[in-house]
């Protein structure tokens, strides 16, 4: 798979690193010499260009592509780039960071977006999944689709406790995909029976996760 991200700081460059040790294939665009660190990850190409242009976009190859990734530390780059990318080179995935949260309500398919990173999000998602049983927790919102991933811990008094998944009827449009139990991830089938403890993932619309607990917690 051929990805382009463009900026080259330091989250640019993480990104890069990770995606190949995975085996793709990464090409690197920053406007900005001083961030053409071409030794800090020699295996990516690397494009001195202002993501923003279309020429730049041209001399990328970026109807190549199959990701982009939106990673600069300006909102406004970030979602013009999102936009030439899904409409003027039809990439498939287009994922953007958001730098300041006040800009969220921006990042979505009327802008090329098919995922938005809220970094302040993700870390105060994962503050309330580490803290909270019995309660939905939001981890992860997947803009493209209008669904977000959530958590559910149940607690020792869970009215689901012994039964099994096809015995508990989920609303619509929410789908259990995992159970984390005891560190172990446990692709949910009909005859799997609950446990106390147990870390509940699901693939829900936002009106189906405000009625997925009262499946699993009664009052």
């Amino acid at each position: 798979m051929r990805v382009a991200i463009a900026g080259a700081g330091n989250v640019g460059r993480a990104i890069a690193r990770e995606l190949l040790d995975n085996g793709h294939q990464v090409l690197l665009i920053d406007k900005d010499p001083k961030a053409l660190k071409l030794e800090s990850v020699p295996d990516a190409e690397w494009l001195m260009a202002d993501a923003c242009e279309i020429t730049s976009l041209d001399n990328a190859h970026l109807n190549t592509c199959q990701v982009l990734v939106a990673a600069t530390g300006d909102d406004k780059a970030n979602l013009v780039t999102s936009l030439l990318g899904k409409t003027e080179y039809g990439v498939p995935r287009v994922v953007a960071r958001i730098n300041h949260p006040k800009n969220e309500w921006l990042f979505d398919s009327s802008w090329g977006v098919d995922v938005a990173v809220s970094t302040p999000r993700i870390i105060a998602a994962l503050v309330e999944e580490a803290v909270s049983v019995g309660d939905v927790v939001r981890l992860f919102s997947f803009k493209k689709g209008q669904a977000n991933l959530v958590e559910l811990t149940l607690p020792d008094g869970s009215s689901c406790i012994g039964k099994t998944v096809e015995e508990i009827e989920l609303p619509e449009d929410a789908a259990l995909a995992a159970i984390v139990r005891d560190g172990r991830v446990i692709t949910a089938k009909a005859h799997d029976v609950f446990a106390a403890g147990d870390e509940l993932l699901f693939v829900a619309s936002s009106d189906a996760e405000a009625r997925i607990k009262s499946c699993f917690i009664t009052s």
